[in-house]
């Protein structure tokens, strides 16, 4: 099991997330693009601080929505929308170039995950543009009941999975996460963190809002690293689920 961590969401002179602390304990470094978070800079830096960790770099692009952090939903044709992404993921790959490293998948972030895990035209647009900029680049997709329909989808663009469980939030019985403005939406307890980690990673389940418990097959984890006790959750998820 991987862990991948949502970096690089800084933004000029405001600083936001631990990521020289955290880079150590990930293996996936999910790197935003300048849509909803970061800065050509803030990207640099991200970049050579994941090559330092030997960290594997994913393009974490989103909504063009600076002051919503790419939370909020937008109505985008198809054609903008795959030209947003694969601009996104184009700086990436430059900035990344030039350091001798390289972007190996993508993960959407915020309101677009959120909408193509719900809205399987948008994911296809998603799977689109990424496919089109080949060098066999890896979908990072939410682990939902509905997998079977993702992978038969992916295989009509020829594309590879990875499919992605989170560490601090509540599911709906539905397998999606419940939204944040829903009281007990994320996880503030290590002790929640470490049982919802600790099911993922050796029963293949966690347990819904109800109650119920619900099989997720995921190939990487999802921690946060924004939070005031971010880096103290990374480190007891990563001894939780052994080593790099």
């Amino acid at each position: 099991m991987k862990l991948n961590c949502d970096m690089g969401e800084a933004f000029g002179a405001w600083t936001m997330g631990r990521d020289e602390e955290i880079m150590p304990y990930i293996d996936q470094a999910n790197i935003a693009c300048g849509f909803h978070a970061s800065d050509p800079l803030t990207m640099h830096k991200t970049v050579a601080l994941a090559k330092q960790h030997q960290v594997t770099i994913g393009a974490h692009p989103a909504y063009p929505d600076l002051v919503g952090f790419g939370r909020r939903n937008m109505d985008i044709a198809p054609n903008e929308l795959k030209a947003l992404i694969q601009y996104q993921i184009g700086a990436l790959q430059g900035i990344c170039q030039a350091q001798g490293t390289h972007v190996s998948y993508v993960k959407p972030h915020g309101a677009l995950y959120n909408t193509m895990m719900a809205d399987f035209s948008v994911l296809e647009t998603v799977m689109q543009a990424v496919s089109e900029l080949g060098n066999r680049l890896v979908l990072m997709v939410m682990a939902i009941p509905e997998a079977d329909q993702v992978k038969a989808l992916a295989k009509k663009y020829a594309l590879d999975l990875w499919f992605e469980a989170f560490s601090d939030r509540l599911y709906t019985d539905a397998g999606r996460l419940t939204p944040r403005k829903q009281a007990n939406a994320v996880h503030q307890s290590f002790d929640l963190i470490e049982q919802q980690v600790h099911n993922l990673s050796q029963h293949g389940s966690l347990i819904t809002e109800s109650g119920q418990s619900l099989a997720v097959h995921a190939d990487t984890i999802c921690v946060h690293g924004d939070g005031d006790h971010a880096l103290d959750a990374v480190q007891r998820i990563r001894a939780a689920i052994g080593q790099r």
